[in-house]
């Protein structure tokens, strides 16, 4: 069982930046992508942004210019920075990774709070 595992969320002040961290407990290049969501209280879970095995970063357009993905995918390492934070960042934020096939896995999420 592949296992997900987030970290680096927490309370934080309008305008700071947080860095979030997630890894996998799998074999490496397990795979494809993986990728970051968020689930702001009483919202759908969106996604953020996605970085490929060939280390190719994609973002949602809403997000791009506040963020970026980084890590490892062979090594099942992903990062996400998040700057300028504001109130409406507050949310639960998730980590997946693809498999090869095509079989997904999801973190438990970290949770985020921006708030004066």
């Amino acid at each position: 069982q592949v296992q997900l595992v987030e970290s680096g969320g927490g309370l934080v002040q309008p305008g700071r930046s947080l860095r979030l961290s997630c890894a996998a407990a799998a074999a490496p290049s397990t795979f494809t992508h993986m990728a970051w969501y968020r689930e702001a209280p009483g919202k759908q879970r969106e996604w953020i942004a996605t970085l490929t095995s060939t280390g190719s970063p994609f973002y949602a357009d809403a997000m791009r210019d506040r963020v970026t993905i980084s890590g490892d995918v062979a090594k099942n390492t992903v990062y996400l920075q998040l700057n300028n934070l504001q109130s409406d960042d507050t949310g639960v934020y998730y980590c997946k990774g693809k498999t090869w096939g095509d079989i997904e896995y999801w973190g438990q999420g970290t949770q985020v709070i921006v708030s004066s």
